[in-house]
């Protein structure tokens, strides 16, 4: 229907952000509030066009509430940077109560490979023609962050089809 039809639209730019966030972060190590922004929008936007009741709509919104609380608890340990602070809690409320565990525990399995995978590269030197990348560089420096939207948005990515909403759009 074109109802179900709209809805499942909605999740392109949810993929084109996911795939922004990741990219500008590994390149940066930082995320635009604006790509948060625009995923609360976009979560909106579902919700408005696919019918969620009110009742399910205020659990994704509080889903999204207590991301921000734990992101910004590990922010302000020095764990993960404000950008992914941001980005986990607008993930979160497009996945909701229901599946914001699964989504957690995905990318959190992703953040740790992703670590083990840069702590292990920075072992070794850098190939002449990589060194000459700026934004490799700064993944190699041995004092270096993980970028971790990259994982945030490689869990959402994976657990998306497994997702309420996600068979809430295509029925």
């Amino acid at each position: 229907s074109k109802g179900r039809m709209t809805s499942l639209i909605v999740f392109v730019p949810f993929l084109l952000l996911l795939l922004v966030a990741a990219g500008w972060d590994l390149a940066t190590y930082t995320i635009p509030n604006l790509i948060s922004v625009l995923l609360i929008v976009g979560f909106a936007l579902f919700a408005l066009t696919s019918g969620m009741s009110t009742a399910i709509v205020a659990g994704h919104f509080a889903a999204g509430a207590i991301a921000l609380v734990i992101g910004f608890i590990l922010f302000a340990f020095g764990y993960i940077g404000g950008g992914d602070a941001k980005v986990f809690a607008a993930i979160a409320a497009w996945f909701g109560l229901h599946d914001l565990p699964e989504f957690v525990l995905l990318a959190s399995v992703f953040g740790g490979a992703l670590t083990l995978g840069l702590l292990t590269m920075r072992k070794f030197p850098l190939p002449a023609p990589l060194a000459a990348q700026d934004w490799i560089l700064r993944l190699h420096e041995p004092r270096g962050g993980i970028p971790y939207g990259v994982a945030l948005s490689a869990g959402a990515i994976v657990i998306l089809p497994y997702t309420d909403i996600f068979h809430l759009a295509v029925g």
